[in-house]
C-alpha cells in the first residue's frame, strides 16, 4: 500500500520523521520543496550557500537577529546543533534552509530541528520569517505554547510540532495560519476540547493523538477534507458523528482508537468507499455492525476491537476485496459467517460470546449484552438489508416483500 497508509497506525507507538511521509490520492506531498519557485539551501551540509546581495541585507539581518533570540530561548542541546549558529550567514546554520527565489532574493523558509533532543520555547519573534513555508521540530523538549504570532506566517504549509512538551488548550493560532496543510501536535500534552473550526480548515493531515483531550468529536468532523486524520489515544467521550460517514472518497486513513466513544459505527461509512485504514478498538461502540461496511471495497485494515460490538460477522464484513487485517476480539458478538475463518486463516474470535468456540466471554456476561435494545444493523422501515445503495435480495426477504 502507498504514502502513508500504515503511516498513522505506526504512530499509535512511534515517532517517524516527517519528511518520510508522502501523501496519497492527490494529496499534499510532504518533506521539503522549493518554496516560492526558488532552491533550497543550507541546512549545515555540503551545498554551498549563497552570498547575500547587499540590497537584501535587511531581510537577512533580522533572520540573524531572529534566531539569535530563538538560541537563547533554548537552554539545553545535547546534540550541539546550535553551535553552527554562529556568523551572520544564516543560511549556513543546521537546520535552518534558505531559498534562493527566482526573483534573486534570498530567505529562511524551512527550519527543520526533528530529533535534536532541544528543550527550550518557541518564540513570537519567528513569526519574523515570514516566508517559512515548513516547521519541523518533532522530538524535542520544546515546552510552552504555541506563540499568537504564528498567524503571520502566511505562507506555512506544514507545522511539526509532535513529541514534545507542548500543553495548555488546543493552539487556536493554527487555525489562522492561512495556508497550513500538514498539522502534527501528537504526542504532547494539550488537554480540553478541539474546537469544530479545525475541521472546516483546509487540512490534508491532522495528527492530533496521544494528547489528553476531552469532550466530544465535533460534529461538523465530516466536513474536513483531511486525507489522514488521527484521534487516537485522547479522552473523547460521546458518539462518533454521524457526518463522519459522508466524507466520501477523499478519506484514506481515520483512528479512533483507545477513546471513550460510545453509540453504534454510523451508517453512512460506506460512503468511504476510498478509506483504506479503519480503527474504532478501544472504545464503548455498541450494537450491530451496519450493512453499509460492505461498501469500503478498499478497506485493508479494519480494527473493531474491544468495543461491545454484537451481532454476527458477516460475509458482508468478510467478502471485503481488499481487506487484509481484520480484528474483532473481546466484544459481545455471537455468531460469524465461516468465509471469516478461511479468509483470514486465524480470526481472533476471542472473549466474545460465540457458542463453540474456545475463549469465550462467562454466560452471565454474554447474558446482558450492551445496547442490544438498540439496532444499528438496518436502516429503519426497510424489510431486506441495505448494502451500497441496494436491497440484498434473499429468499426470506423475497417472501416477506409485498
Amino acid at each position: 500500500m502507498e504514502g502513508w497508509v500504515f503511516f498513522c497506525l505506526l504512530l499509535s507507538g512511534l515517532v517517524l520523521p516527517t519528511r518520510a511521509i508522502v501523501g496519497v490520492g492527490g494529496g499534499v506531498r510532504f518533506g521539503f520543496g522549493g518554496g516560492g519557485g526558488g532552491i533550497w539551501v543550507g541546512g549545515g551540509g555540503n551545498t554551498p550557500t549563497p552570498t547575500p546581495n547587499p540590497l537584501l541585507g535587511t531581510q537577512l539581518n533580522r533572520a540573524y537577529s531572529v534566531l539569535q533570540t530563538w538560541k537563547s530561548a533554548i537552554s539545553d542541546d545535547p546534540t550541539g546543533i546550535l553551535t553552527t549558529w554562529v556568523g551572520s550567514d544564516v543560511c549556513s546554520y543546521q537546520g535552518i534552509f534558505c531559498t534562493n527565489h527566482s526573483s534573486g532574493q534570498i530567505s529562511v523558509t524551512g527550519i527543520d530541528l526533528n530529533g535534536k533532543n532541544l528543550r527550550g520555547n518557541l518564540i513570537k519573534d519567528l513569526a519574523f520569517l515570514t516566508d517559512l513555508t515548513l516547521i519541523h521540530l518533532n522530538s524535542n523538549r520544546f515546552s510552552g505554547t504555541i506563540p499568537v504570532s504564528f498567524r503571520q506566517l502566511q505562507f506555512l504549509q506544514e507545522l511539526d510540532l509532535s513529541n514534545n512538551n507542548f500543553s495548555g488548550e488546543f493552539p487556536a493560532v493554527t487555525l489562522y495560519i492561512p495556508n497550513l496543510k500538514y498539522l502534527d501536535l501528537r504526542f504532547n500534552s494539550f488537554t480540553g476540547p478541539i474546537p469544530e473550526e479545525l475541521f472546516f480548515k483546509e487540512l490534508d493531515a491532522i495528527f492530533i493523538n496521544d494528547n489528553q483531550f476531552t469532550g466530544e468529536i465535533p460534529q461538523n468532523l465530516g466536513n474536513s477534507p483531511a486525507s489522514v486524520i488521527n484521534l487516537a489515544n485522547n479522552h473523547f467521550v460521546g458518539a462518533i458523528p454521524a457526518s463522519f460517514g459522508y466524507m466520501g472518497p477523499r478519506l484514506k486513513e481515520i483512528l479512533f482508537l483507545n477513546n471513550q466513544l460510545t453509540g453504534c459505527i454510523p451508517v453512512g461509512v460506506g460512503f468511504l468507499t476510498e478509506i483504506e485504514v479503519l480503527d474504532f478498538s478501544s472504545n464503548k461502540l455498541f450494537g450491530h455492525l451496519p450493512d453499509t461496511i460492505s461498501c469500503m471495497n478498499q478497506v485493508e485494515i479494519l480494527n473493531l476491537a474491544h468495543n461491545e460490538l454484537s451481532g454476527v460477522v458477516s460475509d458482508l464484513v468478510c467478502s471485503l476485496r481488499s481487506l487484509v487485517n481484520l480484528s474483532v476480539a473481546d466484544n459481545f458478538f455471537s455468531g460469524f459467517n465461516q468465509q471469516c475463518r478461511n479468509l483470514f486463516g486465524g480470526l481472533d474470535l476471542s472473549f466474545n460470546c460465540i457458542p463453540g468456540v474456545g475463549l469465550q466471554r462467562p454466560s452471565p456476561e454474554c447474558s446482558v449484552i450492551p445496547g442490544i435494545g438498540l439496532s444499528c444493523l438496518r436502516v429503519p422501515g426497510l424489510p431486506r438489508p441495505l448494502v451500497c445503495g441496494r436491497l440484498v435480495e434473499t429468499p426470506a426477504a423475497e417472501a416477506a416483500a409485498p
